[in-house]
């Protein structure tokens, strides 16, 4: 019974929040759907500031997925990898992952429907993909929004923190889950 009460609360935690903003707006005598409007001006002016740099990194990846390039490139590493402990399936997923999300989820829903959500591979990569950043997203995003256009140590440190990710990913998921 208690679990119906929090869906049903849950439900009302939205609507609650959007009634106190204009609670406050109208206590403050602000102007709340005037706000609202220029708040979207400016974050369509943002989305159009970003847009140019967002198509070209995806159009980027695209073409390296579909040009074999990212098969190959797994293909020469799996050697050198492989004994260090990294599963070469999941180079796939480290090298997609710093560029698109939504590239690297569909590898890991690869990897769950061949291995399964328990396998080793499975874990690992669930827990790669939680461990680890869309760095180069990000950057187009953030920097793209206000103009940088020189990113200095931002690309070094994203891709450490991402290495590090990868590298605690393997660490941790064997620590728990091996036999």
């Amino acid at each position: 019974m208690p679990l119906a009460w929090l869906e049903a609360a849950g439900a009302w935690v939205l609507p609650a929040f959007l009634t106190v903003i204009l609670g406050a707006a109208l206590f403050r005598r602000v102007p709340a759907y005037s706000a609202f409007i220029e708040g979207a001006k400016e974050g369509f002016e943002t989305f159009l500031t970003i847009l140019p740099h967002l198509v070209g990194m995806l159009a980027a990846l695209a073409v390296f997925q579909s040009s074999g390039a990212l098969k190959a490139l797994t293909s020469f590493l799996a050697p050198y990898f492989r004994p260090l402990g990294f599963p070469p399936e999941l180079l796939p997923l480290a090298l997609l992952r710093p560029f698109s999300g939504a590239a690297s989820m569909a590898v890991v829903t690869h990897l769950m429907g061949r291995y399964g959500p328990d396998s080793e591979i499975g874990r690992l990569a669930a827990i790669m993909q939680g461990s680890t950043d869309t760095t180069f997203y990000v950057l187009t995003v953030y920097f793209g929004s206000v103009g940088i256009v020189r990113e200095r140590y931002a690309v070094k440190v994203g891709l450490i923190g991402d290495a590090a990710g990868i590298l605690a990913a393997l660490l941790v998921g064997r620590w728990f889950f091996s036999g």
